[in-house]
Formats: structure tokens, C-alpha cells, sequence
């Protein structure tokens, strides 16, 4: 395989230098000497005639205009905003929570049966469903609701784990997790949570708020009003709000009567040991194999030690105040109760807190349907010492926006104050800054075109790297235009302090945009068409296209989903931020110059 791998390689070589020769290189020199000269003509004819009179500053107006209006075509299409880009499911997780102190056989018959129907319901879809997989009792709890640890007998989890995404033939796994969604919703007295994997770090649940106080039966009750005034506002979206206040586990309490126990000389501590010892066993030797211990444990058998009449009958022995032997009953001195209490109780900055979370439904917005929410806590009275706010994804995403924002501030501020040192003046960076800002028109107009969502994390991170490429490509055309101007002041023999005439400093303007035409517009044609296969989620395995000629190709995937935001914001923003370089940047550069000469006289 690898001898035919290279054979083909050396073949395709052989043929490049053909396809070179006739067709590349050809393209290449009409390119360059061709189609770039009709460019740059055309480029000269246009900057003439728009450095004329007015038109300089309603280029420059209308620059501005169309700033604010990108920004308002881009809120009027209301996008969707998104923390992270929503990702195809590879796994489909559906968490089961039975009532607190459900024994395991029960749940993993429970898990079994559903676990039938989801394999029954994927039938139609085995050609991409990779394995469904069934797991009861420890580490069944959901991911982004914290770290469960210890024994949960009344838990359970069932994984659906999908093909890659070229095998699935155009089915969107989203839809089946709507539709396993709405299976499980036919299960009443069981919590069922249905969930994908996360796309990125853990951020915790879209929905998450959390109730806080001190006094736990109020926190509860105030909790529940919330939970129920949620519901009764019919906001749709939401999976199933849920709380993490685990109530309803069952508890045995065994009261001592003291003066009883008194009377028989028995302590408290013996009659516990007694229990413990019946329950959960003491160690009481050990056996040595070889250069292992292994601990003997001795407990009551399980006929009696699930047996409450049994565990209450059981004697205890001990000696009396007198030093006599006696055995008596648990029950001689002891009452059963039957109670129930919390799982757990959480805290947070010392105060007790309860979380109410919710997934969102496939074709929802989480950030709509929080602020929906937000409007119904509003109205909503908390009594005094209680508190609610919105933690999980929504904190994260705050701050996030905050971060990249801050980021973007710090990124400008420090390339500003560099232009200032490179450049001894004031006016060119605030042209090249203004450069940057007008270049996220073509963001907002690209993002509102195209119907796309704005991806916080992403779409900033595609801002960003805009604003480098575009600051680069004005301080490239300042730089050369102020080159050529002090050429012709030296050809003119103009004293150092005058300034050029209008013509002569618009005949510098118009040359220095001719000539740096080229690594403008290279700059911007090489990046875009680098980006699109990015963009689209071009596939292609070059490996098995060489040594069996198919090139496993298919366009969109994980990759596509996540890294899709980022390349669509650059490639826009580059598209509009290039025309902005060649027109607008000289038309800010000569309003600059002649308010400077203005205000020197």
C-alpha cells in the first residue's frame, strides 16, 4: 500500500508539471501583468475622482452611516446568541433518577426497559449508531450538575453513541434527541434528563439559578413557588426545570430512652456499637495468605440484618454497675421511628443553596428563553435573607463577553500607542483605529446576509484576529503614501516645515494607493480563500485518496460547527475592511491633513 501511495504521488508530480506549465502558470502572468494592471487603472480613475471637493467627506459620512446601520440590520434580524457553537450530538446521554432509596434491582429494571425502547427506536438509524451502553448505581450522575461521587443506587445512565458524521447520510442527530426527549417524557415519578456531550469547558447547565438562605424549610418552599411560577409562565424551551435538593430519604431513627437505660446500667455508646456492629460489621481478626491480610468482618446475616423486628430483638450484652453479665433486647430501651430527611445540603459563601436547572430544547436560544425568565423574577417576591441569582452557563458567558472585551480594548489601546511611537504623530493611528472599528460593518451585514448566529466566543475571537490583519494593511498604505509625500516634498524642494499644495499631496495620496494595491489586496484574496475550506468543513483524506483514490469527502462536521463562526467573521469583516483600506483609509488620510493644515494657519 504504501509502495502504490508513493507511485500515485509521484504520478500526480509528474502530471502538476504539465497542468503548470499550460494552465497555472498562464492564469499567474495574466494575473499579474493582465487582469492587476486593469485593477490598478481602474483603481486610479475611481480614487481621482472621489478625492474631489465634497466628496471626500460624504465618502467618510457615509462610511459612518453605514456603521450604524450594519449594526441595526444586524439587531433587527435578531440572531441567535450563542456562548459556544451548538455541536451535532456524538452522544446522546439520558440521565434516570428514581426516588431517593429506590433499591438497584429496581432501577436497573427500570433502565433495562427503557434501554429496550431506545434500541427498538433506533432501528431505523443502525447503520450510524455505533453502541447504546446502560450503566446503574455509582458515577451515573450528570456531568455538568458537579461531581457525584459515592453510591447512588437509585441512579442510572444509557449512552447512544453515534458513527462519525461522513457515515450518517445527512441525519442530524439533534433531531433524535428531541425525539428521545419526547419518549422519555411518557415515564411519570421518574426525573429522566436527556443531554448531548458539551462542546467545551463545563460551563454548567443553560438554565441554573440559585435560590439562597439561611432557613432550609423556607429556602424549600420558596424554591417550589419559584419553580412553579416558572412553569405557569409557559415559556417554551425549557426540557424540565429540576432542583438538586434531594428529599424523601428514607431514615430508620432508633430513640434511646435514657432513664431506661439508666435503670439497667446500659450506656448509649453500647447500643450504637451494637447496631454498627449488626449493620455494617467490625473488623475482628485477619487471615494471612502469603504476605496478604485480609480483614475478617463480622456482621449479622442478611436475613436479620434487613429484618427491623430482628435488628430491634437483638440482645445486648454487658456488665451491669455490679459487674454482673446481663443481656437485653434493643427494644427494652429504644423506640423505632420511621422518618425521612435531605439527601444533602448544599452551601455556598456559607449560606444554604438550592439550584433550579433546565436543559433548553433543540431549536431554542438559551440566552431568550433566560431573559424570559429573568422578566418572571422580576415580579417575583423574595422574602428578606434570601437571594436569587443566575449562575451555570449565563455567569460563564458574562464573563466571558467581559474578557474578550476587555481583550479587544487592551489589543487597540497597545497597537495605538505603538503607531503613535512609529509614526510621531497623533492622526495616523486614530485613521488606522477607525479602520478597525469600520471594519466590523462587514461582520454585522455578513452575520444579518447569511442568517448566521452570533457565537460569543467564536465570533469574538474572529473580531480580534480582524482587527490585526486590518490595522496591518492601513499601517502598510499610511506608511507608503507619507514615504511618497516626502519624496515629492524633496523633489519639490519644499522647506521641511510647509506643506505640499492640495494637488501635489492628492497626486501622493492617489500613487501611494496605487502602488500598495497589490500586498493589500494579495493579503486579503490569500487569507479568504485560506479560510473558506475552514469555513465550509472541507474534508478530504489525502491519504486514502492517493493509495485507493477516494478522497472520503464531505463538507461540514465538528470542525465546521465549531471553528466555522470564527472563519465566516474574518472572511467577511476581510471582504468589506479591504475595500475600506483602498477607498476609505486615503479619504480619512486627506481629511485628516487638510483639518491639520487648517488649524496650523
Amino acid at each position: 500500500a504504501h509502495m502504490f501511495t508513493a507511485a500515485n504521488l509521484l504520478m500526480l508530480l509528474a502530471l502538476f508539471i504539465p497542468i503548470n506549465l499550460f494552465l497555472l502558470s498562464p492564469m499567474s502572468d495574466y494575473f499579474q501583468s493582465t487582469f492587476l494592471v486593469k485593477m490598478e487603472k481602474g483603481y486610479y480613475n475611481l480614487k481621482s475622482k472621489m478625492m474631489v471637493g465634497k466628496r471626500p467627506y460624504a465618502v467618510f459620512g457615509s462610511t459612518i452611516l453605514l456603521l450604524f446601520a450594519s449594526i441595526a440590520i444586524f439587531v433587527f434580524s435578531s440572531p441567535k446568541v450563542l456562548f459556544f457553537p451548538e455541536n451535532e450530538p456524538n452522544f446522546i446521554n439520558i440521565f434516570i433518577e428514581e426516588p431517593i432509596g429506590t433499591d438497584i434491582e429496581a432501577t436497573n429494571a427500570f433502565s433495562e426497559k427503557l434501554e429496550r425502547r431506545i434500541i427498538e427506536m433506533m432501528e431505523p438509524y443502525e447503520y450510524m449508531v455505533e453502541s447504546v451502553i446502560g450503566q446503574v448505581g455509582e458515577g451515573t450522575g450528570e456531568e455538568s450538575a458537579g461531581p457525584s461521587g459515592g453510591a447512588s443506587p437509585h441512579k442510572a445512565k444509557i449512552t447512544v453513541s453515534f458513527e462519525d458524521y461522513n457515515l450518517r447520510k445527512g441525519v442530524s442527530t439533534k433531531d433524535i434527541l428531541e425525539d428521545i426527549r419526547a419518549l422519555t417524557e411518557t415515564y411519570p415519578g421518574v426525573q429522566i434528563t436527556v443531554d448531548k456531550e458539551q462542546n467545551g469547558p463545563p460551563v454548567g447547565k443553560p438554565i441554573n439559578i440559585e435560590v439562597s438562605g439561611e432557613d432550609i424549610d423556607r429556602l424549600i418552599v420558596l424554591t417550589e413557588r419559584l419553580r412553579s411560577a416558572i412553569n405557569d409562565s409557559n415559556i417554551e424551551g425549557i426540557e424540565e426545570l429540576k432542583t438538586d435538593l434531594e428529599t424523601g430519604k428514607p431514615e430508620l431513627l432508633i430513640q434511646i430512652d435514657r432513664d431506661r437505660a439508666r435503670r439497667f446500667g446500659l450506656s448509649t455508646n453500647a447500643i450504637s456499637m451494637e447496631l454498627r456492629t449488626a449493620i455494617f460489621g467490625k473488623e475482628v481478626s485477619k487471615y494471612k495468605e502469603g504476605e496478604d491480610d485480609f480483614p475478617i468482618q463480622l456482621r449479622l446475616a442478611d436475613e436479620y440484618r434487613y429484618n427491623v423486628e430482628a435488628l430491634m430483638n437483638k440482645r445486648v450484652i454487658f456488665r451491669d454497675n455490679t459487674g454482673n453479665l446481663k443481656k437485653i433486647p434493643i427494644s427494652a430501651v429504644a423506640d423505632l421511628e420511621y422518618s425521612s430527611t435531605y439527601g444533602s445540603i448544599r452551601r455556598k459563601d456559607l449560606n444554604r443553596v438550592i439550584s433550579v436547572y433546565s436543559n433548553v430544547n433543540e431549536g431554542y436560544n438559551a440566552n431568550e428563553i433566560v431573559n424570559q425568565i429573568k422578566n418572571v423574577v422580576r415580579d417575583f417576591e423574595v422574602p428578606e435573607g434570601f437571594d436569587i441569582r443566575f449562575t451555570g452557563e449565563q455567569e460563564e458567558q458574562d464573563e466571558t463577553s467581559a474578557f474578550l472585551l476587555r481583550a479587544l480594548l487592551i489589543a487597540v489601546s497597545s497597537i495605538f500607542l505603538i503607531i503613535v511611537a512609529q509614526f510621531n504623530s497623533v492622526v495616523s493611528p486614530f485613521i488606522i483605529i477607525a479602520s478597525v472599528i469600520f471594519s466590523t460593518i462587514g461582520v454585522f451585514l455578513g452575520l444579518a446576509t447569511f442568517n448566521m448566529d452570533f457565537i460569543i466566543i467564536m465570533t469574538g475571537i474572529g473580531i480580534i484576529s480582524l482587527a490585526g490583519v486590518v490595522v496591518n494593511n492601513a499601517i502598510v498604505l499610511i506608511d507608503y503614501t507619507n514615504l511618497v509625500r516626502e519624496r515629492r516634498r524633496q523633489e519639490l524642494q519644499i522647506a521641511e516645515g510647509d506643506h505640499l499644495s492640495y494637488d501635489e499631496l492628492l497626486l501622493s495620496i492617489i500613487e501611494g494607493g496605487k502602488t500598495r494595491l497589490r500586498p493589500v489586496l494579495l493579503t486579503a484574496i490569500t487569507t479568504v480563500l485560506g479560510l473558506i475550506p475552514l469555513a465550509l468543513g472541507m474534508n478530504i483524506n489525502f491519504f486514502t485518496l492517493l493509495s485507493d483514490f477516494d478522497a472520503d469527502f464531505y463538507v461540514g462536521g465538528d470542525n465546521a460547527n465549531f471553528w466555522g463562526p470564527m472563519a465566516w467573521t474574518v472572511i467577511f469583516g476581510l471582504i468589506f475592511a479591504t475595500f475600506l483600506t483602498l477607498i476609505v483609509v486615503p479619504v480619512m488620510y486627506l481629511i485628516s491633513d487638510r483639518l491639520r493644515q487648517r488649524f496650523s494657519k
